[in-house]
């Protein structure tokens, strides 16, 4: 039999590859290729970025452990969910599935407004993009060329999700093979290229970018406005590792497609590390070329400009144009894949025991998907092309709080788990412990302004729109309780 053994519908269709690149894909999107130039440079520099990106990765892995545990034994479509509902009950489940629905829907329209904007790095300044009415939210032009191409792109992964997972893993397998050949020649073409050797990467630790350019500062006396000293160089870390939750969001994306694995659970541990590791490595590679390709960097990050397509390009010429353009393509649209199935699972499940409208939990009976969650996901991500860039960047600063609130309940999940059933080893409940523990230091990191670490904590629109998530989610826990359903073995 192709369907679940508990009769949900959901066919085991995926196998580890297309795991892999469910989670792959949803950890590398357009941030990695973006954000060299926005964030990582200046605020954490070449070493502070790498540095932060590895010990990131290695919270991830070790926060892994814990789903490895979990999966197993309780292999059903709602990851973290589950795993709280069973272990702690309803209000904690609730809180869990609901911010982990803000984690991985706001991805969707946020990655749909990078498609824009490849496009205007790609076109020669041709803005070919840019036709007919258009108005500005928060500072970004939002036009209807961009608008239309965007939704079109949303509706058509949306019904691919729709047609089955089989088709939709199918593409997501490519465009991450995509993305990491990308990445991979990039990588290989900025250490061996004669324009990258005995490039100077100051200031490796970044620098205060607000200040910098305040001053007028330029690549020559940008020195003054590098982070030194011991604290300086904390400051430069941590300010890339607490962002980690957002950047590795998308390993955990695996659990939430339990049901629909046609392979052992066992595998499910390899697959993490792999994900996260290359992750890892497509993050600290692309914000290192960026540097080592480009003498005058920090001019670059000041002008706002795509530092990354300029380092490309002046290692590689065209070629280096198109590699940007297939790697950033494949990302944004392996983040829209990946992101739809996990929320749409996500929603499935939480509808299926009563936590959600029972509406979010229909089955398309020829193809084996949650059909109205997907919809319901196609109609939310529409908001991206019209809200714009920078609104949406509003909403996604949830995403990172809405991980670490997910990697908490798992870990702790983990630790009362084995209480329970009297098994596991010391590993994992080491591993689990310090998971639980970073999660709090995610969340601390992201909520409390930290004097000395910029570009961490949310912005006030932000604080507003966590606050009119959470009001909006005790709305619906008021609507919904009395349908909670009974914990499932």
């Amino acid at each position: 039999m192709e369907n679940n053994k508990n009769g949900t519908g959901l066919k085991r269709s995926l196998s580890p590859m297309s795991v892999w690149a469910l989670a792959f894909g949803c950890v590398i999107g357009w941030g990695s290729f973006i954000n060299p130039g926005k964030k990582f440079l200046p605020n954490s520099g070449v070493a502070g970025t790498a540095i932060a990106m590895v010990l990131g990765a290695l919270v991830m892995v070790i926060i892994a452990f814990s789903y490895a545990y979990m999966v197993p034994k309780f292999p059903k479509a709602g990851g973290e969910f589950t795993f709280t509902k069973n272990c702690f009950g309803k209000i904690p489940a609730f809180i869990c599935g609901w911010f982990l629905v803000s984690a991985y829907l706001t991805n969707v329209p946020m990655n749909s407004t990078a498609i824009g904007l490849i496009v205007d790095g790609l076109d020669g300044g041709a803005d070919i993009l840019k036709f007919g009415w258009h108005y500005s939210i928060a500072g970004f032009d939002v036009w209807l060329g961009e608008t239309l191409f965007a939704s079109a792109i949303l509706i058509l992964f949306g019904v691919l999700n729709i047609l089955g997972v089989k088709k939709a893993a199918f593409i997501q397998t490519v465009l991450a093979v995509l993305l990491v050949g990308s990445a991979l020649t990039l990588c290989i073409s900025g250490l061996v290229s004669a324009k990258a050797q005995g490039i100077n990467m100051a200031p490796i630790w970044g620098f205060d970018k607000a200040a910098a350019m305040a001053a007028n500062a330029t690549t020559s006396n940008i020195d003054a406005f590098a982070h030194k000293g011991t604290s300086g160089v904390l400051s430069a870390i941590l300010a890339t590792f607490a962002i980690a939750p957002w950047a590795f969001v998308g390993f955990d994306t695996i659990p939430q497609a339990a049901e629909e694995f046609k392979f052992p659970f066992k595998k499910v541990m390899g697959i993490m590390v792999l994900a996260i590791g290359f992750g890892c490595f497509v993050y600290i590679s692309n914000n290192t070329v960026s540097a080592a390709a480009l003498t005058n960097w920090p001019d670059r990050v000041m002008a706002g400009e795509w530092v990354l397509l300029v380092a490309a390009e002046e290692l590689l010429g065209t070629f280096g144009k198109v590699l940007i353009g297939v790697g950033v393509s494949s990302a944004v649209l392996s983040g829209i894949m990946g992101f739809y199935l996990a929320s749409s699972r996500l929603m499935f499940s939480m509808a299926r025991d009563g936590y959600l409208p029972a509406w979010f939990s229909k089955i398309n009976e020829k193809h084996s998907t949650p059909v109205n969650a997907m919809i319901f996901c196609i109609i939310i991500s529409l908001s991206g092309p019209i809200l714009g860039r920078e609104a949406l960047g509003w909403f996604v600063d949830m995403s990172a709080i809405g991980a670490s609130i997910g990697f908490f309940f798992t870990s702790a999940s983990t630790l009362v788990t084995m209480k329970k059933d009297k098994d596991g080893t010391k590993l994992i409940k080491t591993t689990a412990t310090i998971g639980a523990i970073f999660s709090i230091l995610f969340m601390i990191l992201q909520l409390i302004p930290i004097p000395g670490i910029q570009g961490v904590h949310f912005g006030k629109e932000s604080y507003i729109m966590l606050v009119i998530w959470i009001v909006i989610g005790v709305l619906f826990y008021l609507s919904q309780s009395k349908n909670f359903k009974a914990n499932r073995d």
